[in-house]
């Protein structure tokens, strides 16, 4: 089994559920007493928040690199950045390690091509679904990745900073999510992508007659078959 290092706490309410789901994955395939080899670095995900904020990538990227190295150096054999967002940063955390980063658009795209799935919604962060960090590197693996109008994206991101990552799940914004899903329904997707860790705490494939994507399962399940090698 091969150790899987982790760049966490972004927040650590979906970081939890990395750890919980690895371990899970592992005593399934394996059984017995088995748990998964994990590193876990946790930042403090109000300092990296505010570097978002600023839109000081480069900082982050720094910070980003700097963990990673840590983790290559403390015997981890991939790298997991376990959000969406901070993928931006991505190159940065390529650079600084010799073993494979596991990359969340990679496993995404193959997921959704696999079940025969090409035109998505994406919901995530402001920044993943109006930045073009994640919606070129889906749409260049063969995805058409549909994003919502300007209030849409507001609300989700406004669900996501200000209520699932403080741990908060309401019925209220599940509603809200779930209208925005309907809306973008006449653009002709197919299915939708979770692109933020946390947004599988709100919306599960019971509260949609499409095809769910939850990117948190996804990149668990390309993590487990590196370790074991399947």
């Amino acid at each position: 089994m091969k150790c899987i290092g982790i760049i966490g706490g972004i927040s650590w309410e979906s970081t939890a559920h990395y750890y919980s789901s690895l371990n899970q994955g592992v005593k399934e395939r394996l059984g017995g007493l088995h748990s998964a080899r994990i590193l876990l670095w946790s930042v403090d995900f109000a300092e990296i928040e505010a570097l978002q904020r600023a839109g000081d990538w480069e900082r982050a990227g720094e910070i980003f690199a700097d963990i990673a190295g840590r983790l290559d150096r403390g015997g981890a054999e991939c790298v997991l950045i376990a959000a969406n967002t901070m993928h931006k940063v991505a190159n940065y955390v390529k650079r600084a390690i010799s073993i494979p980063l596991i990359h969340i658009g990679d496993a995404t795209a193959k997921a959704v091509l696999e079940s025969g799935t090409k035109r998505v919604l994406l919901l995530g962060t402001r920044y993943t679904m109006e930045q073009p960090f994640l919606t070129d590197h889906l749409s260049n693996l063969g995805l058409n990745i549909v994003v919502p109008d300007t209030d849409d994206i507001s609300s989700v991101n406004r669900i996501i900073y200000e209520e699932l990552c403080l741990g908060r799940v309401m019925d209220s914004s599940r509603d809200c999510l779930m209208n925005i899903i309907s809306r973008n329904k006449e653009r002709g997707i197919k299915g939708v992508i979770l692109g933020c860790t946390e947004l599988a705490m709100i919306l599960q494939p019971q509260h949609l007659d499409l095809s769910l994507f939850d990117t948190t399962a996804i990149h668990v399940e390309s993590a487990l078959n590196f370790s074991l090698q399947m």
